[in-house]
């Protein structure tokens, strides 16, 4: 199969999605790697690196997207890549369609297959190719907020780790999973006074008993949220947002002591986190009600070179798997490919973006069948 790595054009997106060794395995599978110049340059993975592994370095994005049958990228769609995907073409990224009509109708329209990375799991129900980049964004966001919770970036100017007779600061973190846990283990490993708080009571025990004793644990209702964020220094989002899910409302920032931090890792507008918008690595930080808040969508590309080898790495399973047996009998097989089968030939076949946005909802056995 050909396979396309194209340069990412998201603001300050610097990861790529196969790195040059992986890259070496596709093409020792028979298969055609095409890579859009300067595609992993910023990561650190040079052109001439690219070459080395077998691939071919073509000049543009549209030279990548029309000599390829399966594009590999890290973030969605945007409107300058639309009309780019064809019928039959497969697309492999973290889609997070059930927010983003536009992209939604773009994989719609075009009738490619898109395959959301962030919707792949196995049969322990772990988001697979969630976690590689959770780890990292757990922790790059919790140094995110210490660096702007810094006097000189206009934050409150406390140290997390105190010192004698100066109580360290207080961290919030939202959900047991694996950003939260790794948020968590590096605040502890700095002397912060660290709450875990989630509605997953076996998450909770299982993480108090094998992965960070010591940690002070809590169940998250709306009361339990109100007490704990009411003196937090730094609060961090770390649930992946679904329609409905509101774990800070506006009005509850009132109660939040002034000049405190919200990091969203989740960076979803309006969502778990009511005030969270957007924002980048050049532009961190917005006030809502006083509160400072950080909504980077793209934190572990801060640390493009190891976030691009941990992605390429959890993925290039399933890029080979797609390109030995095409995305029909791939998914077949392979139920954590299916999972993440999302659109095919300009059916949706995910749930959460069907109830989103009033879309009709295709079963996968149907297309199976008839695609």
């Amino acid at each position: 199969m050909k396979i396309g790595l194209p340069k990412e054009i998201k603001e300050q997106e610097y990861r790529v999605a196969i790195i040059p060794s992986n890259v070496a395995k596709l093409v020792d599978a028979g298969h055609t790697v095409y890579v859009e110049k300067g595609a992993g340059a910023a990561a650190g993975f040079p052109d001439s690196e690219y070459a080395a592994a077998g691939a071919e370095i073509v000049e543009s994005e549209k030279d990548c997207f029309d000599k390829a049958e399966l594009i590999c990228k890290v973030k969605e769609i945007l409107p300058k890549e639309f009309g780019l995907l064809r019928e039959d073409q497969i697309l492999f990224t973290y889609i997070h369609s059930a927010n983003r009509r536009p992209e939604t109708d773009e994989l719609l329209k075009s009738k490619c297959i898109g395959i959301a990375l962030e919707d792949m799991m196995d049969d322990r129900g772990h988001f697979i190719l969630l976690e590689p980049m959770s780890r990292i964004a757990g922790e790059i966001g919790l140094l995110t907020g210490l660096f702007y919770s810094q006097t000189t970036q206009g934050g409150a100017g406390k140290s997390i780790c105190g010192t004698i007779g100066v109580k360290p600061m207080k961290i919030v973190i939202f959900g047991a999973g694996n950003v939260g846990v790794a948020a968590a283990k590096l605040a502890m490993g700095m002397n912060a006074d660290v709450v875990l708080m989630d509605v997953d009571l076996l998450k909770l025990e299982d993480v108090l008993a094998n992965k960070l004793p010591g940690v002070r644990t809590c169940y998250s209702n709306k009361a339990n949220v109100t007490r704990e964020i009411r003196d937090a220094d730094i609060v961090l989002n770390c649930v992946k947002w679904v329609p409905g899910l509101t774990i800070i409302s506006k009005e509850m920032l009132d109660v939040m002591q002034p000049n405190s931090m919200i990091v969203d890792i989740d960076a979803e507008p309006g969502g778990a986190i009511e005030s969270s918008q957007y924002t980048t690595h050049e532009n961190p930080v917005f006030y809502e009600k006083g509160i400072r808040h950080i909504g980077i969508p793209n934190l572990p590309s801060s640390v493009a070179n190891t976030a691009s080898a941990a992605l390429s790495n959890a993925t290039v399973k399933y890029i080979k798997e797609l390109a030995d047996k095409g995305w029909k009998k791939a998914c077949m097989e392979d139920k954590c490919l299916e999972y993440g089968l999302d659109f095919v030939k300009g059916y949706l076949t995910f749930k959460d973006t069907s109830e989103s946005f009033g879309i009709e909802l295709t079963d996968k056995e149907w297309c199976y069948e008839n695609l």
